[in-house]
């Protein structure tokens, strides 16, 4: 078994926890609030942000052309592509993308993004793989299992986001995994058992992520809007 199959057989009952979500629950039924779409919307676009910070970060400790290419397009992917999911929700929801945008980051997002950005700054390029696998990876088995359980058609309310998920977004969790295990396979062991703690967190992080969204998690304090806008 290699290296990448042996986290996803440790993290299956992670997997199984978000796969039974109530928030993923409520896209196979096609029902959730609105409230719950526009706050997943707008913690997840400050997510997405700090990702493609990482893989900058990433290909500064990148050796090879390829391993460059292959973060740039992803940069590019979430630029261009993954602003689709969020339509999607935005549309159901009855709002308009470019509301949902500057939001401060509720308790989880931080979380979450700041155990990423450690590791992208403090460790290995192996370790940067391995905290960012989880998210695509538990994307595309949440869309491959939601096409074959509810097989929606395009009156459902969320067909478009299942089908993006559970069809389009393989190629980069194919890459992640093989660049992991072409890593893994020259690692010392302290650094596999690193990357292994690092993606394990992912995972349960990625579970406080859809939970933070479907309770509408925010600071027990209100936290102030901070205007980016220039004088």
């Amino acid at each position: 078994m290699g290296f990448t199959q042996e986290l996803r057989r440790q993290a299956d009952g992670i997997y199984q926890a978000i796969f039974d979500h109530p928030f993923v629950r409520g896209i196979a039924r096609g029902q959730l609030e609105k409230e719950q779409l526009i706050h997943y919307v707008k913690q997840d676009y400050e997510y997405l942000n700090a990702y493609m910070r990482i893989y900058g970060i990433a290909i500064s400790k990148s050796r090879t052309r390829e391993e460059i290419a292959m973060f740039n397009e992803q940069i590019a992917y979430i630029l261009n592509r993954e602003v689709q999911p969020h339509q999607i929700f935005c549309r159901a929801a009855g709002v308009n993308f470019e509301e949902l945008q500057g939001y401060p980051l509720a308790p989880s997002a931080h979380h979450y993004i700041r155990h990423m950005l450690t590791v992208a700054h403090e460790g290995s390029l192996g370790e940067i793989y391995a905290v960012l696998l989880p998210c695509p990876w538990t994307y595309l088995v949440i869309g491959q299992k939601l096409l074959a359980e509810v097989q929606p058609t395009p009156d459902h309310p969320f067909y478009e986001w299942i089908d993006f998920y559970g069809r389009l977004s393989g190629d980069v969790t194919e890459k992640f995994i093989h660049a992991l295990d072409r890593w893994a396979d020259t690692a010392r062991e302290e650094e596999r058992q690193r990357m292994a703690d690092h993606f394990l967190q992912s995972c349960q992080l990625e579970y406080l992520f859809w939970d933070m969204a479907y309770r509408q998690e925010d600071w027990p304090v209100a936290m102030p809007m901070i205007s980016h806008s220039s004088k």
